[in-house]
Parts: structure tokens; C-alpha cells; sequence
């Protein structure tokens, strides 16, 4: 019986990772609370399981007296001699017991606390494998998809986890062992277990996804300097070069537009403008308000300026419900202020 329980632990530290000494640890502690309750609240009992030996012994430790008087707590010194000849009247002795004397009530109780050492022991390598992948993507596999709350339930080699619909990117649809990217935002330890928050529609999912699929961002020849992403519709990114012979928008883009075409489809055809990064205002304001083309910037304010187009790039620098607008605004820092010529004409004239 002990060489299978032994077997057992090895089993649960290969396939599981649980630590066999954890396991151990938490197999003692559940034996002598077993042995324990049985005997009313005893308290001097020790359990040692030995691995080398393959053994699981529990002992009671009695103090070496002349007469006893509390069998549960005392032992004679005649009765200790037969263990160890060395014994001396107020030692401490460590008294074999047998564990076949356990009631099945002791060894269920034993049972459950090993069961909830499992658990906890997986809920503990669980966290730590999800805290370790914070902020990174992770390649999950689509198991169900709920047809009342659209909640998509994912296998992300970890664990399975709810990918919620808020988190989706509006208008795609899943099916059952569909594989999709998904961004881990957050960790948390609760008592049932670990909840983890995965998102597509978090700006890290676009910058995780560069990183993947650039090289040279990957060995930072390339950095990415910011993000602003209205998730299905449109992403703006800013980069920078390390490198004076390196274009930082064509290492994005990629040879006929490879790299980010794989970026794009993985996103479900979402735009995505690619900028280069300025430490000049202007320029930066400029390019972000890509695909309009700008006549001046002016910077009015400490994180503000006036942006001057011609009017027939008036609506597509402002863009659909003022969205091209709002992203470089987000990306840029600056409230951005854009007008033409003529509306400039005609407030000064007012």
C-alpha cells in the first residue's frame, strides 16, 4: 500500500508539477489531525513519512516516568527501556501507533485535507503560471461559446477561463476549436481559485502582436513609443528607429505588406496606421493624423495645439464621429484643435 501511495506522489510531481515534498508536508499534517480527532483532541502525536524508505509511521510522544498515571501523555521507564536501553526517568519517547487502529471516519478526514492539498497546491501553480504570463499573449483554444451572454469559454494550456463579451472585439464570432490571441490583463487569487481577466480588445493585445511578428522590435532595433486602439474600428501606433538605416514604418509593414497584414487579420481586419515617432510636436501631431495631410501645426498650450488643413482633408483628419481625430489625440498627448484656412479667415474676421 505504501509503494502505491508513493507511486502516487511521483505520479501528481510529474504530470500535475505539484511538489512532492509540498504534498508530504500537507499528508502529515492531515494524518496526525486525523489521529487527533479520534482520540478527542490528543495533541501529542507526530506523523513521518519517510520517502527513502517508503514508509508512513505516527507517533506519540510520552514522557519517561516512574508510575504512570496518564497513559495518553506518560510511559514507565521498563516500557521505554524495551524501546531504547538508553532511556532515563523524564525523557521524551517517541511511541509507535499503529495506523491500522485509524476508524474510517480519521481516514476520510485524512482523505479530504490531501484532496484540498491538491487543490491548492494546483490553484497555487495555476496563479504562478498566469501571473508569469501577465501582460502577454497567449494562443487559447475556443471550447464553448454561450448563445444568451455571447461569454466565450477558452483552453489557454493552463486552465480553461471565460473570455467575456466585453472583451471581445465587436462583430467577431467564435466557433468551437477556434484558436485566437488573447491578452492576459489581469490575476487575481480569489477562494474559489484564480480569476484572470483576458481581453482582445486591450491595447497591449496590438502591442504584444508587433512584438511577435516584427524582428526588429524584437531585438529593440525598433521601439514602440505609443497606442491608441478603438478595438474593431481603428489602431494608431507610434514607433522609432535606434537605427538611422532602419525605416521604422517599413520594418512594420513588412515586405508587400506581410508582417502587418498578419497583425491585421488576427485582429479581424481592423485599420491600423503606422507612425513614425517625432520628439518634435509638430511632426508628431502631423503624422498622427495620418492618412489627412496637414498644412501646419502650432503648438497653444503646454499639451495643446492648432493643426491647419485644406478643406477637402478637413473631414478625413477629423474623421467618422471624430475618431481619427480622438486617437492621435490619445496617442500624441495633445488636445489637438484642427481647422482650415478659411475658418481661420473667418474667426479673425469675427
Amino acid at each position: 500500500m505504501n509503494t502505491e501511495f508513493f507511486n502516487a506522489l511521483d505520479a501528481l510531481e510529474q504530470e500535475r508539477g505539484i511538489s512532492k515534498a509540498h504534498m508530504i508536508t500537507k499528508i502529515e499534517t492531515a494524518l496526525k489531525n486525523a489521529y487527533e480527532k479520534e482520540k478527542n483532541g490528543l495533541e501529542n502525536v507526530k506523523v513521518v513519512i519517510d520517502e527513502s524508505k517508503k514508509e508512513i509511521k505516527v507517533y506519540q510522544t510520552k514522557r519517561v516516568v516512574e508510575f504512570v498515571e496518564k497513559f495518553e501523555e506518560e510511559i514507565s521507564l521498563e516500557d521505554a527501556r524495551k524501546i531504547k536501553s538508553r532511556y532515563a526517568l523524564d525523557d521524551i519517547v517517541d511511541v509507535e501507533l499503529k495506523t491500522k487502529d485509524f476508524r474510517r471516519s480519521a481516514a476520510r478526514a485524512a482523505k479530504s485535507v490531501i484532496i484540498q492539498g491538491i487543490r491548492e497546491a494546483e490553484r497555487e501553480m495555476t496563479i504562478k503560471e498566469y501571473t508569469n504570463k501577465r501582460e502577454e499573449v497567449v494562443t487559447a483554444t475556443v471550447l464553448k461559446v454561450d448563445p444568451v451572454n455571447g461569454n466565450v469559454v477558452v483552453d489557454t494550456g493552463t486552465s480553461q477561463t471565460v473570455l467575456l463579451k466585453s472583451e471581445q472585439i465587436p462583430g467577431e464570432k467564435f466557433e468551437p476549436g477556434d484558436r485566437i490571441k488573447v491578452f492576459i490583463m489581469e490575476v487575481k487569487n480569489e477562494n474559489k481559485g484564480p480569476i484572470v481577466t483576458l481581453s482582445r480588445t486591450h491595447f497591449g493585445l496590438v502591442k504584444r502582436l508587433f512584438e511577435l511578428e516584427i524582428p526588429e522590435i524584437q531585438d529593440a532595433t525598433v521601439v514602440i513609443k505609443g497606442i491608441s486602439r478603438e478595438a474593431g474600428s481603428r489602431t494608431k501606433i507610434s514607433v522609432k528607429s535606434r537605427d538611422e538605416n532602419v525605416d521604422p514604418v517599413g520594418a512594420c509593414i513588412g515586405k508587400s505588406g506581410g508582417r502587418i497584414a498578419s497583425i491585421i487579420n488576427e485582429l479581424g481586419g481592423e485599420k491600423i496606421d503606422i507612425i513614425k515617432y517625432s520628439d518634435s510636436p509638430e511632426e508628431y501631431v502631423s503624422a498622427a493624423l495620418s492618412p489627412a495631410t496637414v498644412k501646419s501645426v502650432t503648438v497653444t498650450g503646454e499639451h495643446s495645439c492648432r493643426v491647419i488643413v485644406d478643406n477637402d482633408q478637413l473631414s478625413l483628419a477629423i474623421g467618422k464621429e471624430g475618431q481619427n481625430a480622438r486617437l492621435a489625440a490619445r496617442l500624441t498627448g495633445y488636445k489637438i484643435d484642427i481647422k482650415t484656412e478659411s475658418q481661420i479667415e473667418k474667426l479673425a474676421e469675427e
